[in-house]
């Protein structure tokens, strides 16, 4: 199999968009975002050779964030009654074969092992093959990011960036506590808020818990909030508590107040060109 020739396998890699304002959904065009919701693992769908993976590791939280594209629609959708103009962009390939929250020099971005799930397509790969891989995967996702991030710059709008993901409630056999993680890189304020804002919606919830950006999950944030001094944060919600429609709703409801009003305490942060 070579990865150069990759356009076939992969017609449609830059992921979609999806806008809420006010009481209903509006197409992405006529929205101006005060508020982007990224899920960078939001799909374990494949193509290619991946059809033959394992279905156990497809259906594993290896594969994609079970529960984050349910959580991240009924939060912009949430969200957006109460009163934010919001954009999604959501991935529309597997993690297995790329992790767009990585950055092209991390290993992990095309993993061989995680957790306990060996990677088999992912083992002895070549420059060559990692290189088509991000080409074809990773650069048009970002370059779709950016593109929605410098159209809502460029018609008068600062958006928070939110990147929405899940966890697995055990890890290498051990049990997680914290239900509910709140993620920062080098401007924590959001963050911060968040997890202030947050003690009374019945989830046990932690600042940089269960990951933190020493371990390299806030690739996302770093490539397209930092330059531009946008307020951000990175949401971690314990799988097991999303799996249905209905508990992500309900997840949903009790974290949009929370974060629109840690998005109203936070001070806008000027452009770092400016």
């Amino acid at each position: 199999m070579h990865w150069v020739s990759a356009e076939d396998i992969f017609p449609d890699p830059a992921g979609q968009v999806q806008g809420w304002a006010g009481s209903g959904s509006s197409a992405r065009d006529e929205i101006i975002p005060d508020l982007m919701l990224i899920c960078e693992h939001a799909s374990n769908a494949v193509a290619g050779p991946w059809c033959a993976a394992d279905p156990a590791l497809l259906a594993s939280h290896a594969a994609s964030d079970p529960g984050a594209l349910g959580l991240a629609q009924a939060l912009g959708q949430s969200l957006a009654r109460a009163g934010h103009r919001v954009e999604l962009i959501h991935a529309p390939y597997s993690r297995l074969i790329y992790d767009l929250n990585r950055s092209p020099d991390r290993p992990d971005a095309c993993p061989a092992q995680s957790e306990v799930h060996r990677i088999p397509l992912n083992h002895d790969l070549s420059r060559a093959e990692r290189l088509a891989r991000m080409t074809r995967l990773y650069l048009p996702f970002h370059d779709l990011v950016r593109a929605r991030i410098a159209r809502a710059l460029v018609l008068g709008a600062r958006p928070v960036l939110v990147t929405v993901h899940s966890f697995s409630p055990v890890w290498h056999g051990v049990a997680r506590q914290v239900q509910f993680g709140v993620i920062h890189d080098d401007l924590p304020a959001l963050a911060q808020a968040i997890v202030a804002q947050a003690k009374e919606i019945g989830l046990e919830t932690e600042l940089n818990a269960p990951y933190c950006a020493a371990d390299h999950v806030t690739h996302t944030l770093r490539l397209h909030a930092l330059p531009y001094g946008l307020d951000n944060a990175m949401l971690e919600l314990r799988n097991d508590l999303i799996v249905t429609p209905d508990q992500q709703a309900d997840i949903a409801a009790r974290l949009a107040p929370v974060i629109s009003r840690a998005v109203a305490q936070v001070s806008e942060v000027p452009c770092p060109a400016q």
